[in-house]
């Protein structure tokens, strides 16, 4: 692994990073997502080519190499929620990047507990107000488990669930058109005066 000191890098920028039509399905997915920086995009995008690059070399191997390394692979991917327990390699390789960042927290606290943006929910999990279980993580890029999934839940002292009930009971008001037609009749209504 290396000395701690200096930790490998984790992502790689993309080859073409002034593509016109690469940078529009950046910013698409970031937005989709409520990443930070795009380094957060290419960081998914690393670790689902290792993913697949480990799919091409099962595939290679001999078929009694396959059946003993294989099940690991598809055991850490199935505990993850990247793909059912009935999956093959070949759906390992069609994965792709919005897959995995649907795993992420953040995602999965604007789904579950009813947020209106996922920037509102990034800034919920890094303020402290979400937990799984009975810890209290504020990571936004965790990737939950299919078992730690159904016990996101706000801490008790969060007066956030509060805010999104407030929300949520109040209707939206509309500005009355009357309202926007009297200040018209008001700017009449001296021009007349001084005639």
């Amino acid at each position: 692994m290396g000395d701690p000191k200096y930790p490998r890098k984790v992502w790689r920028k993309p080859k073409r990073p002034l593509n016109y039509e690469l940078k529009m399905d950046e910013l698409k997915t970031l937005g989709t997502f409520g990443l930070r920086t795009k380094r957060e995009l290419w960081k998914a995008h690393t670790e689902l080519s290792r993913v697949r690059h480990q799919a091409r070399s099962l595939l290679a191997l001999r078929q009694e190499v396959r059946a003993e390394k294989e099940p690991i692979l598809m055991k850490s991917l199935t505990r993850v929620g990247l793909v059912n327990d009935d999956a093959t390699l070949d759906d390992v390789l069609n994965l792709n990047v919005d897959d995995l960042l649907a795993r992420r927290f953040q995602t999965l606290v604007t789904k579950k507990l009813g947020f209106k943006t996922p920037y509102q929910a990034r800034q919920a999990v890094i303020h402290g107000h979400v937990m799984i279980g009975d810890r209290k993580i504020d990571i936004p890029s965790y990737i939950v488990t299919v078992e730690e999934e159904n016990n996101i839940h706000f801490t008790a002292e969060s007066k956030i669930p509060g805010m999104l009930e407030k929300e949520k009971s109040e209707p939206v008001v509309e500005a009355p058109a009357e309202a926007t037609e009297a200040p018209a009749e008001a700017t009449e209504a001296p021009a007349e005066a001084t005639e």
